[in-house]
């Protein structure tokens, strides 16, 4: 029984590990940290939460019950995700990290026989036995606990018409210049080096017109083309944007209607073509945390792409949005 205890307990720290990167990859760092060091300050909490746990449990013998355990450590999630993760996220990634802490949760207090009694048991007992204490919990139970949801339900559904604290803007200004990997990006200068046209010269906006419609996958493909079969690999493969901006680009992907607003359409006007490709390319570099202070509260669960693509990779899957849904970025003069 002391090595099974062992074993599952460096089975929570090296789990806990593991998912402390991820946690901070979704975040993408933020606050004064980064995301390695944030990881690091994650898995260093995580351990001394475990210590704390066994030396109350084991050393000190004062029992925790699992009844007890599975709300605390509820808590404690949504204490890290709401307080501890920055920047903030938006509420509908907080519904899916809680969910998905709830399961972890829930199989965690069901992982033995021994286990799984020790937390159904005082369940079982509030709503079998009649005596005062269970009488008393079964009400509370059931009265108090559908109220409140009921009350929230109702509070949350009740129109409001007093106006926002913060207006947000769709496409709020750009800073003048931004840093992506370790170099100055002028953004009303800059242009995307993968804009050539078959003579090795920059293809002005509206020439990549000829090249609509036609199949980057062919052998002899036009250079232009051969960019955009880059950038697709990039949207459909390396990041994998179309899960939430969707196979068509028209930001109904499989996960997108788990986010509040949903993901941007690209085939929509009103996106891409009324922006530069330099908007474009600071918005996919930076995500949700560079927004600017207009654009608060933050409603954005776009991820900082520079601390996972390349430059290039950015420039080129920038390029095939703008091929495939048939547009040309906006330009000055």
């Amino acid at each position: 029984m002391s090595m099974f205890k062992k074993k599952t307990l460096l089975t929570q720290v090296l789990v806990l590990i593991l998912v402390a990167p991820v946690l901070a990859w979704a975040g993408g760092g933020g606050g004064p940290f980064s995301a390695g060091t944030f990881s690091f300050i994650k898995v260093g909490l995580v351990i001394f939460a475990i210590f704390s746990a066994w030396l109350i449990k084991d050393k000190m013998g004062i029992p925790l019950p699992k009844l007890i355990q599975a709300p605390l450590l509820w808590v404690l999630c949504y204490i890290n995700f709401r307080v501890i993760l920055q920047p903030p996220i938006p509420f509908s990634l907080l519904a899916m990290y809680m969910g998905v802490c709830t399961v972890a949760i829930f199989l965690y207090c069901s992982i033995t026989a021994s286990s799984w009694e020790e937390f159904s048991h005082p369940i079982a007992v509030m709503l079998r036995e009649d005596h005062g204490t269970a009488k008393m919990s079964r009400y509370a139970t059931f009265l108090i606990v559908p109220g409140l949801i009921a009350f929230q339900t109702y509070n949350q559904m009740l129109p409001k018409f007093g106006e926002p604290i913060e207006l947000r803007t769709v496409h709020p200004a750009p800073p003048a210049s931004i840093n992506v990997h370790k170099k100055l990006v002028t953004l009303q200068t800059a242009e995307n080096p993968f804009r050539i046209g078959d003579d090795g010269n920059y293809l002005k906006v509206g020439d990549e017109s000829q090249y609509f419609g036609g199949n980057s996958w062919t052998g002899d493909v036009p250079k232009f083309l051969q960019q955009v079969r880059e950038g697709g690999v990039v949207f459909f493969g390396t990041a994998g944007c179309f899960y939430c901006h969707g196979d068509n680009l028209d930001g109904k992907g499989p996960f997108s209607f788990a986010f509040n607003p949903i993901p941007a359409n690209f085939a929509d006007p009103g996106t891409i073509s009324q922006l530069q490709e330099t908007f474009v390319f600071w918005r996919v570099a930076k995500g949700g945390p560079d927004l600017s202070r207009e654009a608060f509260p933050w409603a954005s669960a776009m991820p900082p792409w520079e601390k996972h693509l390349t430059t290039n990779e950015i420039w080129k899957v920038i390029i095939f949005e703008y091929w495939h849904t048939g547009f040309f970025p906006r330009t000055w003069g």
